[in-house]
């Protein structure tokens, strides 16, 4: 009984490898692949990750920053608004600015005013004063002169008639009559003369320092709007109403850095791509006036011709597509920039990755092509 236990396992056993065995050896039509895997164009050619950017004479895109700090208030574009050079893009919290400016522009006024007022001196009113005291001085000692004179006259008939004493006075009376003439004549002249050189020249120095005051708090209570710099469009607004903003940037919670408060790219009518061709491929690189170019669109069968447009001659680490700056890499990129143009809005956008191969023109096509 055993020994039929034993033979019916085997039997078994050896039906199922059979079976495996054919299961397993049945060959399977492989699955299409989900797009057409990117191709060499060319003969011979360097295969070069590239990334979409703004086309620009320099840099990349255009990252704006608030030249204060504040709290945002208003937010006046969106993402892929087309905006001019100097529309405003973000207000930011500008009270207490306002109020300074506000403070400063009345100082300044004030002392304008003042100086006007030095500069409108004598006031008539002020010289009618100088002018009567003047004239009482005359009469004053117009009226001591005579009473001086008859004491006088008196005491010379008849030496009894008054005393010494009395015609002294009489005399003194003379002398500060005359005294308090020739300060009213000088008053009169100081008032006639106006204000000072030197005042005048103070008050115009302090009026100017506070017009310069008032001017560069207008123009700092600017910057609490950002507005564009140049013509473009706007890629990725950083930051809404309530949020703050410093010179750094907005705080991102996500990645726990700062970024921009926004982003802009050049006008979209013609984009770049940013090629990192690997430092041991650089020497393959052909001449600038031999180099042609094609990129293909990850996931389609997109291919794009690229204008060859400049060469950044400085090695980099190759960080820029991961954009992870704290990453630590050995290898090192060159980066090629081209250009290309869009032949409808969504055929790229900046930040894309693309496949790029970089090949030598022929010597016809290198010579008809014009140079960048």
């Amino acid at each position: 009984m055993r020994n039929r236990v034993i033979f019916a396992l085997a039997i078994l056993g050896l039906v199922a490898g059979l079976v495996a065995a054919w299961v397993f050896g049945i060959e399977r039509k492989a699955q299409p692949p989900a797009f057409t895997p990117v191709s060499n164009p060319y003969a011979t050619a360097i295969y070069a990750n590239g990334i979409v950017e703004s086309d620009q004479a320099g840099g990349t895109n255009i990252n704006i920053y608030p030249e204060v700090a504040a709290p945002v208030t208003q937010v006046l574009v969106h993402e892929g608004q087309v905006v001019k050079a100097g529309t405003p893009l973000v207000v930011l919290d500008g009270t207490v600015q306002q109020a300074t400016t506000e403070q400063l522009r009345l100082q300044a006024e004030a002392a304008q005013a003042l100086l006007q007022e030095l500069l409108a001196q004598p006031r008539k009113e002020t010289l009618a004063i100088a002018q009567a005291q003047a004239q009482q001085a005359v009469a004053n000692l117009k009226a001591a002169s005579d009473a001086f004179d008859k004491r006088r006259a008196a005491y010379e008939i008849d030496r009894k008639s008054i005393s010494k004493d009395v015609l002294d006075t009489a005399q003194n009376a003379v002398l500060q009559a005359r005294a308090a003439l020739e300060v009213a004549h000088r008053q009169l002249e100081l008032t006639q003369a106006g204000a000072w050189s030197y005042d005048i020249a103070n008050q115009r120095k302090q009026a100017q320092a506070l017009l310069q005051a008032w001017r560069a708090g207008s123009a700092l209570l600017g910057k609490y709007t950002v507005r564009a710099q140049a013509d473009g469009v706007v890629l990725a607004v950083n930051a809404a109403p309530g949020s703050y903003a410093t010179a750094q940037g907005v705080y991102d919670a996500t990645t726990q850095g700062q970024n921009p408060l926004l982003v802009m790219s050049a006008p979209q009518d013609t984009l770049a791509v940013r090629c990192y061709i690997d430092e041991i491929l650089v020497s393959r690189l052909p001449p600038p006036g031999r180099i042609q170019a094609q990129m293909s669109l990850r996931g389609t069968t997109v291919k794009v011709p690229l204008e060859f447009v400049r060469v950044q001659p400085y090695l980099t680490p190759k960080i820029e597509l991961s954009d992870q700056r704290q990453e630590r890499v050995d290898l090192r990129v060159l980066p090629v920039i081209f250009r290309f143009r869009m032949t409808s809005p969504t055929m790229a956008y900046p930040g894309q990755l693309v496949d790029v191969f970089i090949g030598p023109a022929a010597p016809a096509d290198a010579a008809s092509r014009p140079t960048p």
